[in-house]
């Protein structure tokens, strides 16, 4: 009887001992936090050297394990040939080649490449609404703009504005763009809904197949701005015109975006603070 009631006793204890050892490491099975982590502010709870040795590192230091060399498996067997005049002996393939080839060679799949309206647009931290940019290629070069808004292509909208120094709405990557440190608040401006990356594509009519008379005679179509453009351009500059005489220096900023930049001799970009 005194056997039985032991062997209950223990059995009964055995969860208990579990749920102590649960306790001290936490009371979790997941994941337990490693012997050396960061108290705060990069400082660990045990030194570089103390580590060293709870790790008993200097006990692997200079032991080498010798490279195991795993036996090659024979790709070729010898055998014997008997008759007079067969050489004796033939080198023999373990494993038979293939008896029949492919003519032409599998068709490798290539993964989709992403397209470019769906690669990620990123702007320049420097780059806000109503930062004062300077046009670096095209038409325009040298012009100091306003940057309007980033289009779904990613590229820059941007504005003379046209009454000042003749650069209308313009699409620009921000690649040909320098930002200064000077800056508009246009806070509050609502541009027309129509204005986007289709916007600005040119409608080019499709020649027909055949014509007749000289191919040379007929003369390319010079751009002119549709009257829709002229409207959305006096809205887009009358905002931001009164937002520039809304500044305290409006004199300066208007002298500022009509003048041309350029370099002198010994001026060298990289110094410069824009």
């Amino acid at each position: 009887m005194s056997d039985t009631k032991d062997s209950k006793d223990t059995t009964a204890k055995s969860p208990k001992k579990t749920d102590a050892s649960l306790e001290k490491k936490g009371g979790r099975k997941g994941r337990i936090r490693p012997r050396n982590y960061d108290l705060g502010n990069g400082v660990y709870r045990f030194s570089r050297t103390r580590m060293f040795h709870k790790k008993a590192v200097y006990k692997f230091i200079g032991k080498k394990t010798p490279k195991t060399v795993k036996p090659k498996k024979p790709v070729t067997i010898e055998k014997k040939i008997s008759g007079d005049k067969n050489g004796e002996k033939r080198i023999v393939l373990l494993k038979k080649r293939r008896a029949n080839y492919p003519t032409a060679d599998p068709v490798t799949v290539h993964h989709a490449k992403k397209c470019f309206r769906d690669h990620r647009r990123y702007l320049r931290p420097s780059l806000k609404p109503g930062t004062i940019c300077i046009l670096l290629a095209g038409a325009h070069k040298g012009k100091r703009v306003v940057f309007l808004k980033q289009l779904k292509s990613g590229l820059l909208l941007i504005t003379g504005p046209f009454l000042i120094n003749g650069c209308p709405l313009r699409r620009v990557s921000q690649n040909y763009v320098i930002a200064t440190s000077t800056q508009i608040n246009i806070s509050g401006m609502r541009l027309p809904k129509n204005v986007d990356d289709d916007y600005f594509k040119r409608k080019r009519e499709k020649r027909a197949k055949k014509e007749e008379g000289d191919i040379f005679t007929k003369k390319k179509d010079e751009y002119k701005a549709s009257d829709q453009r002229k409207v959305d351009q006096k809205a887009v500059d009358k905002f931001v015109i009164s937002a520039i005489k809304r500044n305290k220096e409006k004199k300066l900023l208007f002298t500022y975006l009509s003048a041309m930049f350029g370099l002198r001799s010994s001026q060298y970009p990289h110094r410069l603070n824009f």
